[in-house]
């Protein structure tokens, strides 16, 4: 089974996420934040499902519309992990660091 681990930006960009949720929607932060955490399990079994991202990159889909989000990653299968670069909501227009 392969490993999920996070970038030290990955943390940064999950407190943006979760500041933005509570400044619009500050019922639901902490769950949005566990939801898209949540998400990750499924690289530990498939880590190929994300769309080709460039660079040995992927994207990987999580929620939809409003509420998706898409996490890049990259695996290693040298080493059976799938790393998590960066995550940003759908409708923002890149990544803050990857």
């Amino acid at each position: 089974m392969t490993r999920v681990r996070l970038a030290p930006a990955v943390i940064e960009d999950l407190e943006r996420i979760v500041d933005h949720l509570r400044r619009h929607e500050s019922d639901a932060a902490e769950a949005r934040a566990d939801e898209i955490i949540s998400a990750f399990d499924v690289l530990a079994d498939n880590p190929f499902i994300g769309r080709p991202a460039g660079d040995d990159k992927r994207e990987l889909v999580i929620g939809h519309g409003t509420r998706g989000y898409i996490a890049l990653y990259r695996y290693l299968p040298l080493i059976d992990i799938a790393l998590i670069l960066a995550i940003r909501a759908q409708r923002e227009g890149g990544y803050a660091q990857a």
